[in-house]
């Protein structure tokens, strides 16, 4: 089908740009790995875990600040992603052995790998993601470039120009990295975008406003454990380590924010005020898949298919691995 988005221009990020604008994280779009935490004295090879670089990740840095991943028997190192989608392009080359991404991020990458398997859900929110506006930008009405990053970003600006009547294919999509969108509409080059923390928050201290949150128009977002199938039917009990630790550590998210956001702020450099803010705004908690996401996935699937970029509907009941968590890790107890 014919993409629903009009002409997108795509920008190579400057060195300096991307340098100055990335004092709240810790690296850009390159990958940085994490130093083993001290007394991880668990037996077994080292499993290296693809993250992002923002507060969504708080479960998995808390978890290496708190050697919880030794008190579950696995060696874990992560490395950090600037993005998601090069995380799962990581984990398809097999640089990682597994990674944590958006549920629409995953899906839209479906094709150039159907061997991705998800096996819970770790996180979800309405509130985390965030339209912004221009300076100048008086109303939705007067938009026309928006900013985005492929994945869940594009569509939750596709989703936020449709409930405010707006045809997506008469905004003009400039593609282009987290760290650079907030100067792109400071300087005018876009007039909004829709991005998680801290780019929002970026966005505001360059003279921007929140106009809402992706909740505001009935979109939600999911983030998953994923890994290969090849190496999951290798490696299912050390799959299920990860997962028990990750369980763990998004309960302890929830119940002592503080620490998980002195853990990101020393794993990333996301000031301890903004994950604590973004900790309310997420729910953290492991859990399996239940139908109700199935028919949001096929939402989304559809979304990607109809975006132009797929030439087949993405399978998503194949890489869902339904019941997993709760056999593998609820189920052991």
């Amino acid at each position: 089908m014919q993409t629903p988005f009009s002409t997108r221009r795509f920008l190579a990020g400057p060195a300096a740009l991307a340098a100055s604008l990335l004092t709240l994280t810790a690296c850009g779009a390159g990958t940085t790995d994490s130093a083993a935490p001290a007394g991880n004295d668990a037996k077994g090879p080292t499993i290296r875990i693809g993250v992002g670089i923002d507060a969504s990740y708080a479960p998995f840095f808390l978890a290496d600040a708190q050697g919880l991943w030794a008190k579950h028997g696995v060696n874990v190192q992560l490395v950090q992603f600037g993005q998601g989608s090069e995380g799962v392009n990581n984990l398809t080359a097999g640089q990682v052995q597994m990674s944590g991404n958006s549920d629409t991020t995953t899906i839209s990458m479906l094709q150039q790998d159907p061997d991705l398997r998800s096996l819970l859900v770790y996180e979800q929110s309405g509130k985390y993601l965030k339209v912004v506006l221009g300076p100048k930008v008086t109303s939705p009405s007067k938009i026309r470039k928006m900013a985005i990053t492929p994945g869940l970003s594009e569509m939750a600006a596709t989703r936020f120009l449709e409930s405010k009547g707006i045809d997506p294919k008469s905004v003009e999509f400039v593609t282009a990295d987290p760290p650079e969108i907030p100067a792109l509409m400071q300087k005018g080059d876009v007039d909004a975008y829709v991005l998680w923390e801290p780019w929002p928050a970026k966005g505001v201290e360059l003279g921007g406003k929140v106009l809402e949150n992706t909740g505001s128009y009935g979109l939600t977002y999911a983030q998953w454990l994923l890994t290969r199938s090849d190496w999951l039917k290798n490696n299912a009990d050390t799959a299920a380590k990860v997962a028990q630790t990750l369980e763990e550590a998004a309960r302890l998210t929830e119940s002592d924010p503080q620490s998980a956001a002195e853990a990101t702020q020393k794993a990333v450099k996301v000031p301890t005020a903004q994950t604590l803010t973004a900790i309310k705004e997420i729910d953290f908690g492991a859990r399996d898949f239940t139908a109700a996401d199935l028919k949001g996935y096929e939402g989304t699937a559809q979304f990607v298919l109809d975006s132009g970029k797929v030439k087949a509907k993405p399978d998503v009941t194949a890489v869902i691995q339904r019941g997993w968590f709760t056999e593998h890790v609820k189920g052991s107890r």
